[in-house]
């Protein structure tokens, strides 16, 4: 019986980011230095399958630095960690690397600007998102006025409207956070904005790609995990975009295959903390059942390496 067909868009750029490719290099690079176990706070980066890769290796997760042995080295995850944390690290002696993306540290460097300036600072951005507690904690507690919505803006209590500035989280959506920067123009006038936008190359490019795609589709697969912000926008943009039915999905086995039985075109992206090879297995899925014809979607290219820190290579 022949199959079904199929015809798939693969969204360019897609998956891994300069960021997740320097901070789970760090890992492995650490490693090969200090041997197994070197600890790491946090998930180095929101994809379970790298995580569970490098703990093969040797690397222990946790979430606070209080689990770390004085005598072993530490990796801060790609999103970021309040100041409090080095300075923790540096009392007990410790051995510990930053991994955090320099374009998180970027805006950590704004937040503490803007503050040596004189200025309160709002910050959009997710409650409770690590890289949202990180750039937060820059600035001493309750420094930091959060907003995550337009309407927060409008409850949003300063202490001098004419002496702010705001910064946002890397992987928001685009759309949205302009929504959100616009509400709070409109209530500040002469609030402060970055140089250049916080939200970073990655989470636009992956964002921009989606947008080309959603209108040809009718379906969307995005490869990425459930605690991963940067992902959950690309399955939002979609929809807003035009695909009338997107799925967020860790691996080939988590696609509901019953949900996307009738569509005849699907598009396929990743977050950026998934590696090409599960999107590759979700491709693999997708031509099992279908006879597949390939279309390549590319808004842009990247070019971007970060290196890695000087303590890993000497």
């Amino acid at each position: 019986m022949p199959k079904p067909s199929m015809t798939l868009y693969l969204a360019a750029p897609r998956g891994f980011c300069a960021g997740v490719d320097r901070a789970i290099k760090i890992v492995e690079m650490a490693l090969q230095k200090w041997g197994a176990p070197v600890y790491v706070r946090h998930e180095i980066v929101h994809n379970k399958f790298v995580v569970d890769g490098l703990r093969e290796k040797g690397a222990i997760f946790v979430e606070e630095l209080e689990e770390c042995p004085d005598d072993r080295p530490v990796i801060f995850s790609a999103h970021g960690v309040p100041k409090s944390v080095p300075a923790e690290a540096e009392t007990r002696n410790m051995i510990y690397v930053d991994a955090t993306c320099p374009l998180v540290s970027k805006v950590h460097i704004e937040a503490q600007r803007h503050a040596d300036n004189g200025l309160q600072m709002i910050m959009i951005g997710h409650k409770g998102h690590p890289e949202t507690v990180g750039t937060m904690g820059q600035l001493p507690p309750g420094a930091v006025l959060l907003v995550e919505t337009v309407e927060d803006v409008a409850n949003v209590d300063v202490r001098d409207p004419e002496r702010i500035a705001f910064v946002t989280q890397t992987t928001l959506s685009v759309d949205d956070t302009a929504d959100i920067v616009a509400a709070l123009k409109r209530r500040f006038p002469n609030i402060v904005g970055p140089h250049k936008e916080d939200i970073c190359y990655a989470t636009t490019n992956r964002q921009d790609a989606v947008k080309a795609m959603a209108p040809l589709i009718d379906a969307m697969l995005v490869v990425g995990a459930p605690n991963s912000s940067n992902s959950k926008r690309l399955v939002e943009v979609g929809n807003k975009a035009g695909c009338p039915y997107s799925q967020l999905v860790q691996r080939a086995s988590d696609i509901d295959w019953r949900a996307i039985s009738g569509a005849t075109s699907i598009g396929i992206t990743a977050g950026a903390s998934a590696p090409e090879v599960l999107i590759e297995e979700v491709i693999a899925a997708v031509q099992q059942r279908h006879d597949v014809t390939i279309h390549k979607v590319e808004t842009a290219v990247e070019t971007v390496e970060f290196k890695v820190p000087r303590v890993l290579r000497t």
